[in-house]
């Protein structure tokens, strides 16, 4: 398994993480058809003015192989590329206890409430 953590910083551009999540109301869904991906999660740190997502990907071959049929891109929008992007081996995975029924779905661009 590979990770990858990707951000930009938003410094000077027209967006913060509250403008970037009408943009995941309408993609998140289209991330779920990924081949290989195993999880996404988008971040933000509104006080460092940075957005960005961490990827966990079944493979390194999984995701070079997905990489020509991603869904749109968040710096399509930002209008320049990441900041950051760095890729990690995976040296282990734990899955602890929780009473949520899914991780799909939260998270605040997906809140009934969000802007």
């Amino acid at each position: 398994m590979k990770a990858m953590i990707a951000w930009w910083d938003l410094t000077d551009t027209q967006h913060t993480a509250a403008s970037l999540r009408a943009f995941l109301r309408e993609e998140e869904r289209a991330w779920q058809e990924v081949p290989g991906l195993l999880l996404k999660v988008w971040v933000s740190d509104p006080d460092k003015n940075r957005w960005g997502a961490v990827f966990l990907w079944e493979s390194a071959e999984a995701a070079a192989t997905a990489r020509a049929r991603l869904p749109r891109s968040a710096g399509e929008l930002i209008g320049r590329p990441l900041e950051f992007r760095e890729w990690f081996d995976i040296e282990a995975v734990v899955e602890g206890q929780h009473t949520l029924p899914s991780l799909a779905g939260l998270g605040l661009a997906l809140q009934p409430s969000a802007d």
